[in-house]
């Protein structure tokens, strides 16, 4: 809980700070100042509102997008679900989980797994039917324990405050772009149709999306190097090393069309994006985990 508030207050601190950076660029530009200052409150509001919505429905979309099947710990014979319930709940209770993560299972013949969820105390732990059928166990915990190692990170939280920040800072510098653009080609700030105003907003709020896309991805990646290390303090570096070359091994065979569009909005959860992301390129920057022969070499070398 005091993990989450730091990390809050610590995003909240920089948000301030760089609202008060904007203020002041604002007043030194050839623009209206008061009316930038409430279109910097109304996109702040927009673009947090809209994260931390994403953030408290988080588990309630996975399950419903993925199709996930939660386990009920008391009722459950079946001896696969046991063991699930019980290893993830063993990694949680190693990392002072004060109350266990939800665990269920997804259809799918892709190896993956993913976290999700508003806080410790409100988290999901999925793995593909795939990953069960195909993993030996040792393997499985291996995922498993990169999974536990997130929610203990508080990587869903920390994710949706960076978003946060991005996405507002994506809607107001595209806004002050296109109306310095606007001013530029009229005699006057109000010069300009409405119709070229949002076009340019539309192409300066793409390229700029792009770049916090960066941002975000290479945050990211250094998350699930993290991960990593925590799984494999919690179920050794043996395991945490066979189940990412399992992973490297494993071709990622395509899903119904409905898990396609749910996968994609769940790949950063997932411990594995697939074969994306070799070699540099675009494609390799915005990719949210790093190479897998770079996350086996870090856990083999420790650097």
């Amino acid at each position: 809980m005091f993990g989450i508030l730091r990390r809050i207050l610590s995003f909240a601190s920089l948000n301030i700070a760089l609202m008060l950076t904007f203020y002041a660029i604002i007043n030194l530009l050839p623009i209206k100042p008061g009316y930038y200052n409430q279109l910097l409150i109304f996109y702040a509001l927009a673009g947090f509102g809209g994260a931390f919505i994403s953030l408290l429905l988080s588990r309630w979309n996975a399950k419903r997008s993925m199709g996930v099947q939660v386990i009920d710990p008391k009722n459950t014979r079946n001896e696969t679900e046991r063991w699930l319930v019980d290893t993830v709940h063993g990694f949680a209770r190693q990392s002072r989980f004060k109350k266990m993560p939800e665990v269920g299972i997804y259809q799918g013949q892709e190896l993956n797994a993913f976290a999700t969820g508003p806080s410790k105390s409100k988290s999901l732990v999925a793995v593909s039917s795939g990953l069960l059928n195909s993993m030996t166990k040792d393997e499985v915990e291996g995922v498993l324990a990169h999974e536990v190692a997130h929610i203990k990170n508080g990587d869903m939280v920390t994710m949706v405050l960076l978003m946060g920040t991005i996405n507002t800072l994506v809607m107001i510098v595209a806004r002050i772009l296109a109306d310095m653009a606007i001013s530029a080609m009229s005699k006057d700030n109000r010069g300009g149709s409405f119709f070229m105003r949002m076009m340019l907003y539309q192409v300066f709020a793409g390229v700029l999306g792009i770049l916090g896309s960066i941002i975000t991805s290479s945050f990211s990646r250094r998350r699930e190097f993290r991960a990593d290390s925590g799984g494999a303090r919690l179920a050794g570096r043996d395991k945490m090393t066979k189940a990412l070359e399992r992973l490297q091994a494993q071709s990622f065979p395509p899903q119904n069309e409905q898990q396609i569009k749910a996968a994609s909005a769940m790949q950063a959860l997932k411990i594995s994006s697939g074969r994306r992301g070799e070699g540099f390129s675009l494609r390799k920057l915005l990719s949210t985990h790093p190479p897998l022969q770079d996350r086996i070499r870090r856990l083999k070398t420790g650097r």
